[in-house]
C-alpha cells in the first residue's frame, strides 16, 4: 500500500512505479530508519501525542522488524521505499497502531534523518580505516629509516630523499583525510526530525528528546533547510573523492616503482595477475584498479553538486538521487583503503636498487652548489659554477662522485677535499636535517609525530 494513496483514484502505472521506486537502494537504511522510528515514537509517547501502550507497542513492533531483518527471517521487498516498508510491516504485525507511528513526521525529514545517521556512521568507519593505513605506511618507514631513494620532481630525479620520509609523506596526507572526514562529522551530525515536510508541525513535540536518544549534537535551525539539505553528502563524496587521490598518487607510484625500469618495489604475488598470452608478465592490477576507481568517485561528487545545484526550495524528489551515489563511492573507497593497506603489508623494497639510483643523475648537484654557497660564493653564482660542471660531466662521461678534486678546483678554488664527501647520495639525504627533512633524524621525528598525532586523532565526540 502507498503511504500516499488516499489522493488517487487509480493507481500508479506500473512503469511509473518501477521507475519511481528507491528500495532497491535505500534498504540500506532500514537500521537508521527503524532507530529514528523508535526514536520518534519514544519521543511522541513522552510528550502525551501518543499513549504509553501505544507508544510501548509501536516501538515494540519495530524492534521485532529489525530483529528479523538482521536474521535474514523477513525480505526487505515489496514496497515503494524502506519506509514504506517499515511501516506497512509495522502494520501487519501490530493493526492499526502502527498507522499512529507517522503522527507528526514526514517522509522528508524522515529521510534526511536516516541519510545522516547512515553517513554519520560511515565517516567514522572510514577513520578507522584511514587509521589503519597511515599506521602501515609509518610501519614501513620505520623499517627503511635508514635507507635512501631518489626523489622526483617533474618526474625526474632531483635529490636523494630517506625512504621513511617518502612514506610520511603519504601518511600526511591520509592523516588529513581522516580529520576532513572527523570535521565534516560537524555539519554531518545535525538532526533534521521534527521539520515535517517543510514547515515543522503543529504538534506539541519536543525535538530535544529524539536528539538525544539519536545521540546528535545539535538541532537543525530551519525546517525548509533541514529536509532539503544534502551538503553533507557532497561534502562525504568530496572526502572520499580526496582519499582516492592520494590513494591514486600512491598507485602510480607502485606502477612505476614495482616496473622493470625502476626495480624500487616487489609487489607480492598475492595481489599481483599475469598475462593470458606472455608467461614473463606480473602486472600491478590492484593499483590500476584503485587508480581506475578515483574517477569514478569523482563522477559521484559531480553527479550530487549537479543535482542540487537548481532544486527550488524545499525537498524534491530530485534528492532520491544522493544515495545510489554515495552508497557507491563509500563501498568504493572503503574497498580500496582496505585491499592498499593489505598489499602495503606484504611490499619489499630494493634498498640496494634504490640507493644506486639516488646517487645517479647528478642528484647531489644541488649539494655541490649549497656546499659553495656556504664558503661565501652567492647561490645564484655557484649555482651557475655546478649547471658547468655537469656540462663537464656529461662530456666527459663522469659523475660527480668519479671527478678528482683537481677537477672541481678546475671550476672554482673555493673547492677542497671535503668535497668528495658532500657529492654521496647518503651524505646529501643525511644533511637535510630541517623539520620535516630527510634525514635520518628528521624522518624518525616525522614517524614520532604521525604516530603521536594518530594516537591523539580526536573521536567523534571530542570532535564537536
Amino acid at each position: 500500500m502507498k503511504l500516499w494513496q488516499g489522493r488517487f483514484s487509480t493507481p500508479l502505472s506500473a512503469d511509473a512505479d518501477a521507475f519511481n521506486q528507491s528500495l532497491s537502494f535505500d534498504k540500506k537504511l532500514y537500521k537508521a530508519d527503524i532507530t529514528a522510528s523508535i526514536a520518534h515514537c519514544t519521543m511522541l509517547g513522552l510528550c502525551g501525542i501518543l499513549s504509553k501502550v501505544d507508544s510501548e507497542t509501536i516501538r515494540s513492533g519495530l524492534a521485532s522488524i529489525l530483529v528479523d531483518i538482521e536474521e535474514g527471517v523477513l525480505e526487505i521487498e515489496g514496497q515503494e521505499d524502506i519506509h514504506s516498508f517499515v511501516e506497512n510491516e509495522l502494520v501487519a504485525r501490530i493493526g492499526e497502531t502502527g498507522k499512529r507511528l507517522h503522527t507528526a513526521r514526514s517522509r522528508n525529514d524522515q529521510v534526511a534523518t536516516d541519510f545522516r545517521l547512515y553517513v554519520r556512521a560511515s565517516a567514522q568507519q572510514m577513520v578507522t580505516l584511514l587509521k589503519d593505513l597511515i599506521a602501515t605506511l609509518t610501519d614501513i618507514g620505520t623499517k627503511h629509516v635508514k635507507n635512501i631513494m631518489p626523489g622526483y620532481t617533474h618526474l625526474r630525479k632531483a635529490q636523494p630523499i630517506n625512504c621513511a620520509q617518502y612514506f610520511n609523506a603519504y601518511a600526511e596526507m591520509f592523516l588529513r583525510d581522516a580529520h576532513r572526514f572527523l570535521d565534516a562529522l560537524k555539519r554531518i551530525d545535525v538532526m533534521p526530525l521534527g521539520s515535517g515536510a517543510l514547515a515543522g508541525t503543529s504538534y506539541p513535540i519536543d525535538r530535544n528528546i529524539t536528539q538525544h536518544i539519536l545521540g546528535f549534537e545539535r538541532l537543525s535551525e530551519n525546517s525548509l533547510d533541514a529536509v532539503s539539505d544534502r551538503d553533507f553528502v557532497a561534502e562525504y563524496l568530496f572526502d572520499c573523492s580526496l582519499v582516492m587521490a592520494h590513494l591514486s598518487r600512491l598507485c602510480e607510484d607502485t606502477i612505476l616503482y614495482s616496473s622493470t625500469e625502476f626495480g624500487f618495489w616487489e609487489m607480492p604475488d598475492s595481489y599481483s595477475t599475469g598475462s593470458s598470452i606472455m608467461p614473463q608478465k606480473k602486472n600491478p592490477d590492484i593499483s590500476e584498479l584503485v587508480r581506475g576507481k578515483t574517477g569514478r568517485v569523482y563522477g559521484h561528487l559531480m553527479a550530487i553538486l549537479t543535482t542540487i545545484k537548481g532544486v527550488p526550495l524545499a525537498y524534491n524528489k530530485d534528492f532520491q538521487e544522493d544515495k545510489e551515489g554515495l552508497f557507491d563511492a563509500e563501498k568504493t573507497t572503503k574497498d580500496c583503503i582496505a585491499i592498499y593497506t593489505a598489499m602495503l603489508k606484504e611490499i619489499k623494497l630494493n634498498v640496494k636498487r634504490m640507493e644506486i639510483a639516488a646517487a645517479e643523475d647528478f642528484t647531489t648537484a644541488t649539494d655541490v652548489a649549497d656546499y659553495l654557497a656556504k664558503r661565501g660564493v652567492p647561490f645564484r653564482t655557484a649555482h651557475g659554477i655546478v649547471g658547468k660542471i655537469v656540462r663537464y660531466c656529461l662530456e666527459k662521461d663522469k659523475t660527480l662522485e668519479s671527478m678528482s678534486l683537481a677537477e672541481y678546483k678546475a671550476h672554482s678554488e673555493v673547492f677542497d677535499e671535503d668535497v668528495l664527501k658532500v657529492v654521496k647520495a647518503s651524505a646529501s639525504a643525511n644533511s637535510r636535517n630541517s623539520i620535516g627533512g630527510s634525514s635520518v633524524a628528521a624522518a624518525k621525528a616525522g614517524i614520532k609525530s604521525l604516530r603521536s598525532r594518530l594516537k591523539k586523532l580526536p573521536t567523534f565526540e571530542e570532535y564537536n
